[in-house]
């Protein structure tokens, strides 16, 4: 049997929790590693070539995965936390068997004026925050929404394995953009983290407006997390500041108000969190805030079992993790089944107890969800092979080098059974 993340020998009780091997995600090619491709699509709306950052999961690139789908991050200012946040989500998804969140396809989107895309609205000049240049090139805020809606989204829905859920996460002019998405697109994702956003945008004139569209605005089954950083000098806590008039805390008062809005206006069904993070400035609130902020969005992702639960897997357990399955598919709007690797190594521990109702039945439950992987028919031609049954194990060896002719292993498992 051959397994991506486990090797096991039959009449072995896997141990999950134990056992999990710790894998890296990142693609190696001999001396270099690489964790995503340069796109680039051709914009009408922006009437420019606009570059994109990709990242696939590592299962995306499996045969056996052909036919999966996977969520999508927009990433705005792609080009400066690219890197990070496909780490955070690699290791959130995939590293030591975590669920904290699904595995997601990344869209890091560069810029190529940043003053112009990521501000809603044209503002006056505004010291210190709003110099000259910056407000003669501001408000092109629903020029880029459009680019996303008509232009970047379906371009990546044709050409990579997307599902239909989305997240959008934005930092500083990044985080305003979000917010604008959010109250004049809101259906155009179904989740948003805005960290840390510049909200003071146009002398407050863009929050006064946020407050007003969001105050009759239903926004079921969209979930905000919003992230402020500490940007106080030492004489301010986040008490003091509320009465500060001075332009230096007007930033923090903006979110500290947006805050207080979003937290009254309960009748809109938004799934809100927001975080203070009094340890953080500006700069470095971006990493923290995108890990709490997958954590809090996609918390209904995470499939907890206890140590007893994996040791002794039954039907209990897998009544338990097919619920839960089904539930993160009502979150995301389509069928989530069980990840490969977890119904196979529960599979072979169940194999390991002669439990062969058990273990036939994740092993052929593998095979109807995954019918591209040759592993799952390598271990279905061990299951076979183990209940005595030479005929169907010969044909489970014999289909697994159809579909990956040098799938390790399963040679020589037929060679010994011919």
């Amino acid at each position: 049997m051959k397994n991506n993340n486990f090797k096991c020998v039959l009449g072995f009780k896997i141990v999950l929790f134990f056992l999990m091997i710790v894998s890296f995600g990142f693609a190696q090619n001999r001396n270099n590693i690489q964790i995503g491709t340069i796109d680039s699509i051709s914009s009408k709306v922006l009437n420019e070539e606009r570059k994109i950052w990709v990242h696939l999961p590592r299962s995306a690139q499996n045969v056996g995965f052909a036919k999966q789908k996977y969520p999508v991050v927009y990433l705005l200012d792609g080009d400066a936390h690219f890197s990070s946040v496909v780490g955070m989500i690699e290791e959130l998804s995939e590293i030591n068997g975590n669920t904290i969140c699904p595995e997601m396809i990344v869209i890091g989107i560069t810029n190529t004026n940043r003053s112009r895309d990521l501000t809603p609205t044209h503002s006056d000049v505004d010291l210190p925050f709003v110099p000259q240049n910056i407000s003669e090139q501001s408000g092109g805020g629903e020029k880029f929404a459009e680019f996303l809606e008509k232009e970047l989204i379906p371009y990546i829905d044709g050409k990579y394995p997307t599902a239909s859920y989305k997240t959008l996460i934005g930092h500083s002019f990044g985080g305003l953009t979000a917010i604008n998405i959010l109250t004049n697109h809101s259906n155009l994702f179904n989740s948003y983290i805005a960290i840390d956003p510049s909200m003071w945008w146009d002398h407050q004139k863009f929050l006064a407006e946020t407050q007003k569209k969001l105050t009759t605005k239903s926004l079921d089954n969209i979930s905000l997390f919003l992230a402020a950083a500490n940007t106080m000098d030492d004489t301010m806590d986040i008490v003091k500041v509320r009465k500060d008039t001075t332009v230096f805390t007007r930033h923090i008062r903006s979110i500290l108000d947006f805050n207080d809005f979003l937290k009254q206006g309960k009748k809109s069904k938004l799934n809100y969190h927001y975080k203070y993070y009094n340890d953080d400035n500006h700069g470095s609130v971006p990493l923290i805030a995108t890990y709490d902020g997958l954590r809090s969005i996609f918390k209904f992702n995470q499939l907890k079992l206890s140590i007893p639960e994996q040791i002794n897997f039954n039907k209990d357990v897998l009544t338990k993790i097919e619920k839960h399955f089904e539930e993160v598919s009502k979150h995301l709007g389509y069928k989530v089944s069980i990840p490969e690797n977890t119904a196979n190594a529960y599979a072979y521990q169940s194999l390991g107890k002669k439990d062969m109702d058990l273990a036939g039945y994740l092993f052929k439950l593998n095979v109807s969800n995954y019918p591209n992987s040759p592993n799952v028919y390598d271990s279905l031609g061990d299951f076979y092979e183990a209940s005595g049954d030479k005929k169907n194990a010969i044909l489970s060896y014999e289909k697994v080098l159809i579909l990956d002719k040098n799938f390790p292993e399963t040679k020589g498992k037929l060679e010994k059974l011919k």
